[in-house]
This record gives C-alpha cells, structure tokens and sequence, in this order.
C-alpha cells in the first residue's frame, strides 16, 4: 500500500472502478509534465494491489470522476464507448463574465502532441460542447476596466473529446476558467487566489453516464465538488446549489 491518502472510491465492481481524482494531479505519465512523479494511475494500482487501466484523460488541474478497467479485455470495451461518443459527462466550471444562459460551441481544435505518449500534433478536429449557465455573481473588485468583476457558475457537457477541450473552447468565447493558467488570464486568477487562497483550476468532473460493458446496465458515477472547490463555491455565495440538488 502506498503512504499517500487513498484516493476517494467512488464505485467499484469485478470490472471498473472509479475514484475522485483531486486537482494537481496526472492522470499517468506525460511528456508535458516531466518532472511529476506522482500519477493517478499509480497511485491506485498501489493502492488496491492490482493493476488498472485508465479509460479516459483528465487534465491535471481538474478534479472529479476517474474511470479505470480491472481487466484489459473490459477496458478496450469501455474505450470503445468513449471513442464513439456513448459516454455522457458532466463538468462544473467557474468562468469570468456572464456567459448567456445556455449554447453549444463549435469550434474546431488542432490537435496537441505529447512525446511521451506517443501522440503527434495535427490539423483542428471537429469540437463541440453545451453549457449551461447555473449561477452569477458580480464582485466589487476592479481587474479589467471596469469597477466590478463578472463571474459565471456553468454546467459543461463535452460532446467531443478533444485534449484541452473544455479550456479551450471557454477561452474561445471570452469566458475562460478561473484558475487556468494556459488558457485562462491571470488577472482574475490572481484575484481568487488573493480573495478566497484558491489556487487550483476550477474545473470538476461532476458525473458520467455510460453503459456497463459488461452487464450492458446504464451506469451512472458521481463525485460532488471536491472540498477546495466546493469552498470557493460558498464564498461567492453558490453553497445551497449543492444542497438543493443543482450541483452533484
């Protein structure tokens, strides 16, 4: 067993499991992060005493549902899904300004390399996601030219699966996520770490709807906003979304 604190199971069975995977940490080994050392994919494997198979990407700084395969002839199964885009998935974000209240971006996205998995750049690739605005607020602190600052509460569903995706397309419409520090502006990044200490990207993985490989059962795994994220939430005034239902 390792000496890290386990990682928060979420589901489990003869065939997948799913843990909460908290923000800072890499999914598995990436060429974009070389001096990391640590990795979602070890520390469970370490943690069950088995080895698993990762069955879709998270970006280090998101937090939320991880899937992994106990076997390897499942996880093929299961990337299958993901790969033909049957696996539904939720996100919670907070973005600067005050987005309408619901759309879909269309924005094609150029492939990203990673040496170290072996994956070359390339042409843009057909990209889609809805959102869905839950919550706003308007701060009394000066950052761009205005007195006050906008911030949004969305819902995000990913209808494609590109690297970066939902970053990506958030700061293509103006409304990046607080807390990115690649795609994000540092302004307002600055100013949450300043207000409330968060220091993270925020950005959870709320929940998954899938099919079961096995079983062929609808499955449906969630995780609510982790507590550093959930913190945030409360300060600006969106804590009863969790209790009402809205959220999780």
């Amino acid at each position: 067993m390792s000496e890290e604190a386990p990682l928060p199971i979420l589901y489990r069975d003869d065939w997948l499991i799913a843990v909460h995977k908290p923000a800072g940490l890499l999914v598995h080994r990436s060429g974009l992060d070389r001096h990391e050392t640590r990795f979602a994919l070890q520390l469970l494997r370490d943690q069950i005493g088995r080895v698993v198979w990762p069955l879709h990407r998270l970006d280090k700084g998101t937090s939320g549902v991880l899937l992994f395969a106990l076997e390897r002839e499942v996880g093929r199964a299961m990337s299958g899904q993901f790969e033909r885009g049957e696996v539904d998935k939720t996100y919670l974000a907070v973005v600067r300004g005050h987005p309408p209240e619901a759309g879909e971006i269309d924005h094609p996205l150029a492939r990203m390399a990673d040496e170290h998995a072996g994956i070359q750049g390339g042409p843009p690739q057909p990209a889609q996601t809805r959102y869905r605005r839950l919550a706003t607020v308007e701060l009394p602190y000066r950052v761009d030219r205005y007195p006050s600052s906008r911030y949004a509460l969305l819902e995000l569903k990913p209808l494609t699966g590109r690297w970066h995706q939902l970053r990506r397309h958030l700061k293509h419409i103006a409304h990046p996520i607080i807390g990115d520090a690649t795609h994000g502006q540092g302004r307002h990044n600055r100013l949450f770490q300043e207000l409330f200490d968060s220091r993270r990207l925020l950005l959870a993985a709320t929940e998954m709807r899938c099919k079961h490989p096995v079983s062929g059962e609808a499955l449906r795994l969630t995780a609510p906003p982790a507590k550093d994220f959930q913190r945030v939430l409360e300060h600006l005034g969106w804590g009863a979304l969790s209790i009402s239902g809205v959220i999780g």
